[in-house]
């Protein structure tokens, strides 16, 4: 994807095959235009993606700083790009990994198992579930994937399908769906849940950062736990990824200590 300004690139898969899009946003209007195989389904499915199923209707935060930031930010929107593969990938390459770390990784991963997007955009398709599938796990290693993570994205590539399946369901069963896959707990499940199918309630808990944040930004606390964020959060159902998302707008954070932690090269070890 390449942003810049109100204009967005975007390769990705559809059930159709491969496509590009290129969205423009000017005077309150998207205009569209998309290549490849793929092309209708994008198009079709771009509204979503910017955020048009979103209902934000219910949430009224009465906490000062949040709905200073919501007023704001009045065009935040949760999106849904209705890929759950593709967004399962970099989610589980970011499991317990530092971020630049997990960027590298699947940038690596795009440029060598991946295609030319279609159209003018000079992109990249992701590699598709069928390629991963029949990658062995040692493969990954060249990445900085250990097999850990392999083998949770090429068991996920297996039944790929069985994913997919989950953006007709409700989000309850959609989430049971995807924690019956090995190596995907809450914190992947929320990830791929806000991303692909617009779960406006999505909260990562196991996350090494957003316990801080929030504990930060409503009590002032430098350190918090998982436990006291879903008490904090709680109130703001069916909108708590929604608070999450005007937190890291309003730059909230919670204050850092010690060394950052060290990167490690799979391919070496």
């Amino acid at each position: 994807m390449r942003l810049r300004g109100g204009e967005v690139w975007r390769a990705t898969h559809t059930p159709q095959g491969p496509a590009t899009l290129h969205l423009v946003m000017a005077h309150g209007v998207v205009d569209v235009d998309a290549w490849g195989p793929g092309a209708a389904w994008a198009a079709e499915n771009a509204p979503a993606l910017c955020g048009e199923e979103d209902d934000d209707s219910g949430f009224l935060p009465r906490e000062p700083a949040l709905a200073d930031a919501k007023r704001r930010h009045p065009g935040l929107r949760i999106p849904k790009t209705r890929a759950v593969f593709e967004v399962l990938v970099p989610t589980v390459i970011g499991q317990k990994v530092a971020t630049d770390a997990a960027h590298e990784s699947y940038r690596k991963l795009v440029y060598e198992l991946g295609t030319v997007a279609p159209g003018p955009a000079n992109l990249r398709v992701a590699p598709p579930a069928a390629v991963l599938a029949g990658t062995p796990y040692w493969a990954f290693h060249r990445f900085g994937i250990e097999r850990r993570r392999a083998d949770a994205i090429i068991r996920a590539a297996v039944s790929a399908r069985r994913l997919e399946e989950t953006t007709a369901m409700s989000i309850p069963d959609a989430w049971q769906r995807l924690q019956a896959f090995p190596g995907v707990g809450e914190w992947t499940a929320a990830k791929v849940a806000l991303v692909a199918l617009g779960d406006a309630d999505a909260v990562p808990t196991g996350d090494y950062h957003l316990p801080h944040m929030v504990g930060n930004a409503f009590d002032g606390t430098a350190r918090s736990t998982d436990e006291r964020m879903l008490e904090i959060l709680e109130p703001f159902r069916p909108h708590r990824a929604r608070v999450l998302r005007l937190l890291l707008l309003m730059g909230a954070s919670a204050p850092r200590f010690g060394p950052r932690m060290p990167l490690r090269d799979i391919a070496r070890s």
